[in-house]
């Protein structure tokens, strides 16, 4: 079975950035199925455009565009394309990287699809960081990097606690209802007392509920940035927001620019 080394994928190469232990890069995938195969370094998997699905020999994922795809280097898998065009952002980081960092390797064990929408605002930066390409985009690119840790370290404590039934129920309320969500609404359809679901949303997400809201209905709107065929009308709408203003308002708090702005710097490679 093949093991890529640093920097290696199943595709055409659009561009690569690396150093410090940190390679970026970005593919479009031409192949309808890879080969089984391991990776040298853990890495994580940005989906630009298309469907694909990743398979390993405990599960097979579907990751559409927007999924990000955690891949441990100690397990073997393969992907699979179900679109004509798809293309990823890879985020790869050596193991000498968290030594240096004094950050526990163990961190990252387990291959999963990433569904923390904090993480999704984050990766959406780092691509930022990667098409801009000027003289502070390794810092920035670091310190990103130490975020998405950081995140990671917060979701495997949430999610070793024993979290109630109505938790997971809560979860998928918030994820797939388009309804107007508030508190009254999300009680009446999980049976619980308003109050106490805001004083257990920190606890069980890692931010308030209004964060984490906002930080879905990102999640759901970069990709469509990423696609020239939406306007920024459709993606407001369709990402949840009640209108374009609002939609401007809550991008500009979490990147510090507006999303036609974004859409701008990374068009060139997306």
């Amino acid at each position: 079975m093949e093991i890529l080394t640093k920097g290696r994928y199943y595709g055409n190469q659009d561009l690569e950035i690396s150093f410090g232990g940190i390679t970026l890069s970005q593919y479009n995938y031409h192949i309808d199925q890879t080969p089984w195969h391991y990776h040298e370094n853990p890495y994580f998997m940005f989906v630009l455009h298309g469907n694909m699905i990743d398979c390993n020999t405990r599960v097979k994922t579907l990751c559409p565009s927007g999924s990000i795809m955690f891949n441990n280097w100690q397990e073997s898998h393969y992907g699979t394309k179900y679109s004509k065009k798809a293309s990823g952002f890879h985020l790869e980081i050596e193991k000498n990287w968290f030594k240096a960092n004094n950050i526990d390797l163990h961190l990252l064990e387990g291959s999963r699809l990433i569904e923390n929408p904090e993480m999704h605002f984050l990766f959406a930066k780092l691509y930022h960081e990667f098409n801009v390409s000027d003289a502070y985009s390794k810092v920035a690119i670091e310190a990103l990097l130490l975020q998405i840790c950081e995140v990671l370290g917060t979701e495997k404590d949430v999610n070793n606690q024993n979290a109630p039934d109505w938790i997971f129920k809560l979860k998928e309320l918030l994820h797939y209802d388009v309804s107007d969500l508030n508190l009254q609404y999300l009680s009446e359809q999980i049976g619980i007392h308003p109050v106490h679901i805001s004083r257990a949303a920190p606890k069980y997400f890692a931010t308030n509920l209004g964060a984490y809201l906002r930080q879905l209905k990102l999640k759901k709107a970069i990709p469509l940035l990423l696609d020239p065929n939406y306007s920024l009308t459709q993606i407001a709408h369709q990402s949840g927001f009640s209108d374009q203003s609002h939609f401007n308002r809550v991008f500009k708090s979490y990147f510090n620019m507006n999303p036609s702005h974004y859409r701008k710097i990374v068009k060139k490679n997306s």
